[in-house]
């Protein structure tokens, strides 16, 4: 995320479109914008200036993107180095995906070079060798940056700053770029990924390169123009190093290699950087940037000016439009102590906010109070006197309770009057509420389930049939057969495609509305895995046969598999909360020489075969 904004103004002012908060934080300024979103500033609640990401709504729209950016960022969390900004906080499942990463004041290596040209070469020196140590750690994560650029490093008094590791691949997966719309610049890709083949750890290192010859020549080494001719040259031709200092030309052309496996690892990045250095270790000096791109950091260093007024919660008119409506309840008496109002979502102000900025934070949940029972004050004083003393909330308690009753009795009676049938359920035992809820439960994820109801119960005589049950809505204790399996021979089930065993035939989603019943991924730097997470798998022991008797029984659970502990002919048995049951035979995986990745199985699944869970 870009967290300095370009010269036309570092802390903007929030404009129509813009919120007002994300998640209880408080939005102070804007600080730029990108191809995936805006970048705002906030406050935690201990004064630590945030960035805060948030999403296009065009990619929040698209479940594929939503599932991807949840992954990155969960990864992205895990990285903790001393030259990335860590992701803080985050909701990929809001209207409005977002997360928020620690800000740094500092430029980004795009708007130093714009405005004040090249770096000279013991600062790019520094630079190269700061952010092959952030992805040292990125990379040690399991994620590939895949888009490093020079808006993609900030430039901090203490070193560089690495950020959106890893969220280039949610928007890659997208029907958004893949229809054509793309996200930041091609200058600054590797050769495989104008390709489309293969990323990996080394297509970091390639736009390493190009990042350290854009510092310190000033312009991209494969020049500028229209994508497709600057992709045709990062494929077919060599890079224009003209004017790239005599120190710098092993480390930038080594990575700029066409063939990833001859590029250097980022150990030897940085072992490169202190040669070119005359230095057997690095020391970065405090004043290691240039004075002019120093002074940078001061101006991006005050807070702008805190809004004096905070964002109006969606309840305050609510509340406000209820209080006068309570007046009349009851006699006037005191407000309710603090200890009894209900707070809205945290607020997070920036430094400096005083009594005079939370007033209208305590102002807003008075009425939320009176909403939820506290008699609203009256205009004038309680009268004086004996009366005064007597508690004035508890004659309009008695008189609202008596008039519940009363409407109580009366609908009941009215509904009596039309047939006697609305008084019978809900005069009913708890016990049947729970099992209707528990039934309604069990056809989520499970259509079919609901052809078990009696065919001519209608409204209110069917019941879902379980096993050990007739389904007939009788209350035999009969049983039933066992359902007959469902097939599917040689399924190939792509990286990221997950299955919903409720649908028939069975087929292949890429979009994620939400449970999985079984799906397989292959990790770029872990094993390949497969997994659920509606409910529980157990994987056979060799030679053992599965079937539905035996998956019933087994009890070895588990949610994730390696593959690396399936060969061919591996049986799972795999039960889901919805009642299904299901046996995956593995058969294999896809060739190395295959563009893509999947793996080969047969399915076969009873629906209806357990219990769904109640819950």
């Amino acid at each position: 995320m870009v967290n300095s904004a370009g010269s036309s103004g570092i802390f903007q002012p929030l404009e129509g479109d813009d919120p007002k908060a994300v998640a209880g934080y408080r939005l102070t300024a804007k600080l730029g914008s990108g191809g995936m979103g805006k970048v705002y500033l906030s406050y935690t609640p201990g004064g630590r200036p945030v960035a805060i990401k948030v999403i296009r709504p065009e990619f929040s729209e698209d479940n594929e993107f939503r599932r991807r950016f949840k992954q990155e960022v969960q990864s992205a969390q895990r990285v903790q180095g001393l030259f990335t900004a860590p992701v803080i906080d985050s909701d990929p499942d809001g209207t409005s995906p977002w997360l928020a990463t620690a800000y740094v004041p500092g430029p980004s290596l795009s708007a130093a070079v714009a405005e004040h040209g090249k770096l000279p070469v013991p600062t790019v020196l520094l630079l190269v060798a700061g952010i092959a140590e952030a992805l040292q750690v990125i990379h040690g994560a399991g994620i590939v940056h895949r888009d490093l650029k020079p808006s993609n490093v900030l430039l901090a008094a203490d070193g560089p700053r690495v950020i959106d590791f890893g969220i280039a691949r949610a928007a890659d997966a997208t029907s958004l770029t893949s229809s054509g719309v793309t996200v930041g610049t091609p200058t600054f890709m590797a050769p495989e990924q104008a390709a489309g083949s293969t990323v990996t750890p080394a297509t970091d290192i390639f736009a390493l390169g190009q990042v350290a010859a854009y510092a310190a020549i000033g312009t991209p080494a494969f020049g500028e123009g229209t994508s497709h001719g600057v992709l045709y040259r990062i494929v077919h031709e060599d890079p224009d190093l003209t004017g790239l200092p005599d120190e710098l030309r092993e480390l930038v052309t080594r990575c700029l290699a066409k063939d990833a496996a001859q590029r250097p690892s980022v150990a030897e990045v940085i072992a490169l950087c202190g040669e070119a250095s005359g230095q057997t270790q690095l020391r970065r000096p405090e004043d290691w940037l240039p004075t002019a791109v120093a002074a940078d950091i001061t101006t991006r260093t005050a807070a702008p000016a805190p809004v004096q007024a905070p964002p109006p919660p969606v309840e305050a008119p609510t509340a406000q439009l209820a209080a006068p409506q309570a007046a009349p309840q009851a006699p006037a008496q005191p407000p309710a102590p603090p200890a009894a109002t209900v707070p809205n979502h945290p607020q997070t102000p920036p430094p400096g906010f005083g009594p005079a900025a939370q007033e209208p934070t305590a102002n807003v949940t008075a009425p939320l109070t009176q909403v939820a029972g506290a008699p609203a004050p009256a205009p004038a004083p309680a009268p004086a006197g004996p009366t005064a003393a007597v508690p004035a909330a508890q004659p309009p308690k008695k008189k609202r309770k008596g008039l519940v009753t009363a409407l109580v009795l009366v609908c009941m009676l009215a509904f009596a009057g039309a047939g006697g049938t609305a008084v019978y359920y809900v005069m009913k035992g708890d016990g049947q509420k729970a099992k209707n809820q528990a039934d309604a439960k069990g056809t989520k994820g499970n259509p079919k389930k609901t052809q078990n109801s009696d065919a001519s119960g209608g409204a209110t005589g069917g019941s879902t049939a379980s096993p050990g049950t007739d389904g007939g809505g009788s209350g035999s204790d009969a049983p039933v057969k066992d359902p007959e399996p469902v097939d599917s021979k040689d399924f190939d089930l792509s990286d990221d495609y997950h299955l919903t065993f409720s649908d028939d035939p069975l087929k292949a989603k890429s979009s994620d509305d939400g449970d999985v019943d079984f799906v397989y991924n292959d990790n770029e730097f872990t094993d390949d895995t497969v997994s659920t997470s509606t409910g529980k798998m157990v994987l056979l022991d060799s030679g053992e046969q599965g079937s539905l008797d035996v998956c019933r029984s087994e009890t070895r659970f588990t949610t994730t598999i390696s593959s690396k502990r399936l060969t061919k002919g591996s049986q799972i048995c795999l039960t889901t909360k919805y009642g299904a049951l299901a046996l995956i035979t593995y058969k294999g995986s896809a060739p190395g020489t295959s563009p893509s990745r999947y793996i080969t199985i047969d399915v076969r699944v009873w629906r209806n075969a357990v219990e769904p869970e109640q819950s």
